[in-house]
């Protein structure tokens, strides 16, 4: 169970001044439309690294192995990237209320792929995730997409931590609970609806 989300209420003033932290630079309806290797529409970028969310990203909420019509877009996922260059970041399984890390461990036997033990929750634990992805030659974030289904932790960090955003607006099914409900809302104010649409940051490689 998530419990409290410090991070997020931390995180999110910044929203108030910059809306623009939480729009993604890629969005697909669900996992099984992402294309692997990971390329960003109008950018030369290569993506090393890729973190993944858990709940409605590749899994459905509370279950902690692959949805099953994803296998094939998993497969691609694994093909593309070695086991070291992927991480899962989940603001369930490897927080403080994962009691002993039992739910990381078992996530990890059935995905294959590291899951990061973190105390502060998305968005706030970007330092945590560069930290291994440098044990793993990544030392940019500009060389790393996070993909996930929330705007306003997924999202927000890509951008606070100088990552490229991977939106998955539906996931494995379109969740009718308040703060996902709002994000698109927000989302369709933000870009949906304006002729001048705001725009999330562009990564650039450290000392560009």
């Amino acid at each position: 169970m998530q419990l409290f989300n410090a991070s997020a209420v931390a995180n999110i003033s910044r929203l108030a001044y910059n809306p623009a932290l939480c729009l993604p630079h890629v969005t697909v309806a669900s996992f099984d439309k992402l294309t692997f290797p990971i390329r960003i529409p109008g950018h030369n970028a290569e993506i090393k690294g890729i973190v993944l969310d858990k709940d409605n990203c590749f899994a459905k909420d509370h279950d902690d192995k692959v949805w099953p019509a994803y296998a094939e877009a998993w497969e691609r996922l694994r093909a593309s990237y070695p086991k070291e260059k992927l991480l899962i970041v989940s603001n369930s399984a490897g927080t403080a209320d994962d009691v002993d890390y039992l739910q990381a461990e078992k996530l990890e036997r059935d995905t294959g792929v590291t899951v990061l033990r973190h105390p502060t929750k998305k968005p706030g634990c970007h330092e945590e995730i560069m930290a291994y992805f440098a044990e793993n030659g990544i030392n940019d974030a500009s060389e790393v997409a996070v993909i996930g289904d929330r705007l306003f932790t997924d999202m927000l960090m890509a951008n606070m931590m100088g990552a490229w955003g991977v939106w998955l607006s539906e996931g494995v099914e379109l969740s009718e609970k308040p703060f996902p409900r709002l994000e698109r809302l927000m989302y369709e104010k933000l870009v949906g609806s304006r002729q001048d649409p705001f725009v999330p940051p562009t990564p650039s490689k450290s000392g560009e």
